[in-house]
């Protein structure tokens, strides 16, 4: 089954519930290389639905000692179907990364990388 690594709002449990229609059990881990970064929230109602202007995102640094953490969570074929939906919306797509743990797992992360 796919690993996707979360720094963002898959971990929240509303999110959760509304994109797999359950609970996700995770387990903590870090993105070496990368380090946090933020995203605009172009559109206004968007903003004003999520309660803040961002969006988190990750760039890639080039420092192994730089990390993002956050939760690798295991999924099924369809629910990484259901997350890449999720997260396109938002413009990110999904890359293959090594975690921390030794884990390979997919992360989304937006291209537009603006603040």
């Amino acid at each position: 089954m796919p690993l996707v690594f979360s720094y963002g709002t898959l971990q929240d449990d509303d999110v959760q519930m509304a994109t797999f229609g359950r609970l996700l059990r995770g387990e903590r881990d870090e993105l070496p290389g990368f380090e946090p970064a933020l995203v605009r929230i172009s559109d206004p109602a968007t903003a004003a639905v999520a309660g803040r202007t961002h969006y988190a995102n990750v760039r890639s640094s080039g420092r192994t000692d730089d990390r993002v953490s956050g939760t690798v969570f295991e999924i099924t074929e369809t629910e990484l179907t259901a997350s890449d939906r999720y997260e396109e919306d938002a413009g990110y797509a999904r890359i293959l990364v090594a975690l921390a743990s030794g884990k390979r797992a997919w992360v989304y992360r937006c291209l537009l990388d603006h603040t």
